[in-house]
């Protein structure tokens, strides 16, 4: 049996000290989650960062994570190989691609001899432009698109990398048509496990069906039928012919 194409994803999500790298802000926080064809694998990243600069006061009133809270979290050249590891050959579905994927390359840049950026190591997808091509001249951030696609975002009094990367899933399976059914396995000696991308596939016990069979008066109504089909059409009833044969 030939092997099934996978589809893999990562949903990612930022938090970051300001709102320019211009003005050299930085990642304080990455949050992924990796789906593969369209199912959440259970698989993620996440990351809280040492920005080595001050966090802006309107900044951390979005997110609420603080210079002291970063104080002891690794520097990103330290997860790095880690987070690219995780993203690399993946589709990324950001909301507001630009502004996460220009941070993380503003990241790599100042690695000494890292020539690597995002867009050489996966594919993007945005879907907050995909959103105003739906909605066009309505509001489509996260928020929005929770309350119009019904996805539950009780638990976010603030954003995080994390959680809105979890949140961003469901808004995205949710624009696109929902979340698909069963697909076959790899290979046809593959376990379904839960968490590894694979969906499990249950074998649906099926009831016995009734058979009611036609009485006699039944019977005979049927076969007045068909010698009247047969006469009109000058003995060229087959269903006749099978029953006399």
């Amino acid at each position: 049996m030939a092997e099934l194409t996978q589809k893999r994803q990562v949903i990612l999500d930022t938090e970051t000290t300001g709102i320019s790298t211009a003005d050299d802000h930085r990642i304080i926080e990455i949050g992924c989650v990796e789906m593969v064809n369209r199912r959440l694998t259970g698989q993620t990243f996440h990351q809280y960062i040492n920005p080595q600069r001050d966090i802006d006061a309107g900044a951390i009133e979005v997110h609420g994570i603080t210079n002291e809270f970063l104080a002891d979290k690794p520097l990103f050249t330290e997860i790095a190989e880690e987070f690219l590891s995780f993203i690399e050959g993946a589709e990324l579905v950001i909301h507001n691609a630009p502004f996460d994927v220009g941070f993380i390359n503003h990241e790599l840049a100042k690695l000494d001899g890292e020539t690597r950026r995002v867009e050489t190591l996966s594919t993007v997808l945005d879907t907050l432009k995909m959103a105003r091509d739906k909605h066009p001249g309505q509001k489509n951030n996260l928020d929005a698109l929770c309350k119009r696609y019904d996805v539950n975002n009780a638990n976010r009094e603030l954003h995080g990398a994390l959680l809105d990367a979890e949140i961003l899933a469901d808004v995205y399976l949710a624009m696109t048509g929902g979340q698909v059914s069963l697909t076959l396995m790899a290979k046809e000696d593959a376990t379904p496990k839960k968490g590894d991308g694979q969906a499990e596939i249950t074998q649906l016990k099926r009831e016995s069906l009734m058979v009611l069979k036609a009485n006699d008066d039944e019977l005979a109504a049927h076969q007045d039928m068909l010698e009247k089909v047969n006469k009109a059409s000058d003995g060229q009833c087959v269903w006749l012919a099978e029953t006399n044969s």
